[in-house]
């Protein structure tokens, strides 16, 4: 589910070894699959699936949850999607990019692809809800197992811990992310063991390891079959996270960390926990904690618990630095942005995301009790997310890459075919509480297309009373009005017409500066752009210049500090010499086509609500004049 979590600690890969980087990928690409034991099994035989603790639905089972670890984690993740990188980095946003890019000849097909990709990332914010409240519950549910009559106390308690959580990222998380990477490698560890512990008693749940035992399981259970991948995709939570991090750490770390120590973990667990279920059938009720010796119960309910908050961490995380892209590629309004480290880039906190999130986290909670009930609710939006990204990733295989169809056509089919499996078992979810993340991700879509639309519109209603660039310079040269010392910058969208506050402050104050640099930045669909490429100059004669400022998706627009980047002699972009000057738009929805009424009054709301331009872009404060326009839409 953390879909472009960013890490918190993450290190340059140029600055740290192989070995520390696998570890810190342990503490944060796998927080979220690595904790799905505590709860997968124990959902998967909770008894409205009808799935029969006995040897052969405990070994079917088993080898569902192993092949699926190995076709949709190993096969098509570690080894294909990891390959789609955008520069370097990875997530359903900069895959959108890449898929963008690689549609252009095909405008219609450009356009579905953006719109799947905005809507896989809306489904991430609401998958990033249900994965603290999940994880936090069924580790906090450990203790009914350790003390009788607690019940009452296991919501409050996961409400305290999940709050807590939220509460402290304003702070930034370099301290506590230093132990991410150790407590998740000694987590995987202590899965391994307790799984070996419980293999020893039955070693015959090794047989599982033949995908006969899957395909049996389908053939005796036609129904079920289908409809218990509604379970067993609680085992692949998290997926998406080793895409998502890929630019924190690198390609070769994640899938190393995934197959010299995440993936035994979890397959020696998971079998563990079935021998367990062989011996005790009713075992059910709780196999990951009862695999543990009575004495390891409460250090292990400790464990876990720091387990899922890793986890949560990590989610959060994502869900700030998926918000700050979407931000950059002008589907999301812009928001205060706080960086918690002076070292470390990734490192943000952005306020409005994080209460919002606390907020749906917390009403989970205590809207669905469990982590059971959550569990039955679950797997809609990720099951989504993952088709949604062989979609995107069969437009960049074909048509950007140009990879052989003999060879990528079966291998994208298969992925299809088993991702449209795992979602068909989770949309009868949508009835049954799954539709809080469907219901949370079509909103934030909405959101995102009416922000992308009207911010068009309004371009467009301004174009309509623009004047040509070249009809006002030589208007400049004919009548020259009178012109002050010093740089005035002027942002604005468009390369060929005369900024609105340019006319207006010429209109107002009846002057203009000697050197008048009509500023525009640019946001790229790959993550960075060298510091040889974030500077465009084109004079036009009359001390009026056109500067492109070239950012990737990534980074931080800071506007003087790229503009120091000009080396022209007759551009001075001194601090105390240059004045920048910002429009400010105020909308009014009428009656002209453009959008609905209602999605033109949600605009204008998100548009009063927008951080400004002046904090987003870095200006200085006192050297700034905004001016305001009024827009009909």
């Amino acid at each position: 589910m953390s879909q472009a979590a960013t890490s918190a600690n993450a290190h340059s890969p140029v600055k740290t070894s192989s070995l520390s980087l696998l570890i810190a990928a342990a503490g944060v690409v796998y927080g979220d699959i690595g904790t799905s034991p505590l709860y997968t099994l124990k959902e998967v035989f909770a008894g409205h699936y009808g799935v029969q603790a006995n040897h052969d639905g405990v070994l079917g089972i088993l080898s569902l949850v192993f092949w699926s670890l190995i076709w949709v984690v190993t096969i098509k993740y570690v080894l294909f999607v990891l390959r789609a990188d955008n520069q370097g980095e990875g997530g359903i946003m900069a895959l959108t990019a890449l898929a963008r890019r690689a549609a252009a000849p095909y405008p219609r097909l450009s356009r579905v692809l953006v719109l799947l990709g905005l809507f896989g990332a809306a489904l991430f914010y609401g998958d990033s809800m249900i994965t603290p409240a999940i994880s936090v519950l069924s580790a906090v549910e450990g203790l009914q197992l350790a003390f009788d009559g607690i019940d009452h106390w296991v919501v409050p308690l996961a409400v305290v811990v999940l709050v807590a959580l939220f509460l402290i990222q304003k702070h930034g998380t370099a301290r506590i992310g230093i132990i991410f990477g150790p407590v998740m490698v000694l987590w995987f560890s202590v899965l391994g063991a307790l799984g070996v512990y419980g293999i020893v008693q039955r070693p015959e749940v090794l047989l599982a390891m033949n995908p006969a035992w899957a395909v049996n399981f389908f053939i005796v259970h036609p129904g079920m079959g289908v409809a218990i991948l509604g379970a067993v995709v609680l085992a692949l939570t998290g997926a998406e996270a080793l895409y998502a991090d890929m630019g924190h750490f690198g390609r070769k770390p994640i899938a190393r960390a995934w197959i010299l120590l995440v993936l035994p973990g979890l397959v020696l667990n998971y079998f563990g926990q079935g021998a367990l279920i062989l011996g005790n059938p009713e075992a059910v009720r709780n196999p990951f904690y009862l695999l543990a010796p009575d004495w390891a119960l409460l250090p292990m309910i400790a464990l876990a618990t720091l387990a899922t908050i890793i986890a949560s961490q990590a989610v959060i995380s994502g869900a700030f630095s998926l918000t700050r892209q979407a931000i950059q590629l002008g589907y999301v309004p812009r928001m205060f942005i706080q960086h918690t480290s002076s070292q470390e880039q990734g490192q943000i906190y952005i306020g409005t995301v994080n209460w919002a999130l606390m907020v749906g986290v917390v009403l989970l909670v205590i809207g669905f009790e469990s982590s059971g009930a959550l569990a039955a609710a679950y797997g809609v939006a990720v099951t989504g997310t993952m088709l949604i990204t062989t979609l995107l990733s069969s437009a960049v295989v074909l048509l950007l890459w140009k990879a052989p169809r003999w060879l990528a056509v079966p291998l994208l089919l298969g992925f299809l075919l088993v991702d449209s499996l795992y979602f068909a078992a989770n949309a009868p979810k949508i009835f049954q509480g799954g539709a809080f993340p469907v219901i949370a991700g079509t909103a934030l879509f909405i959101l995102m297309t009416t922000w992308k639309r009207g911010r068009k519109i309004i371009v467009e209603r301004l174009d309509e009373s623009a004047l040509p660039l070249p009809l006002f310079i030589s208007s400049i040269a004919a009548q020259p009005p009178h012109r002050v010392r010093g740089t005035a910058v002027f942002l604005t969208a468009r390369a060929d017409a005369v900024p609105h506050a340019l006319l207006h402050n010429l209109l107002h104050n009846q002057v203009l500066h000697e050197r008048v640099v009509l500023l525009t930045v640019v946001s790229q669909d790959r993550p960075r752009v060298p510091a040889a490429q974030r500077f465009e100059v084109q004079g036009f004669g009359e001390g009026f210049y056109r500067v492109n400022l070239n950012f990737g998706f990534i980074e931080e627009p800071d506007v003087p500090a790229a503009l120091q980047l000009c080396h022209l002699e007759e551009l001075d972009f001194s601090p105390m010499v240059t004045t920048y000057f910002l429009s400010r738009e105020t909308v009014i929805p009428t009656k002209r086509i453009g959008m609905a009424r209602w999605r033109e009054a949600l605009f204008a709301f998100l548009l009063k609500n927008a951080n400004s331009n002046l904090k987003y872009f870095n200006l200085p404060l006192n050297r700034v004049i905004e001016l305001g326009t009024q827009v009909e839409m």
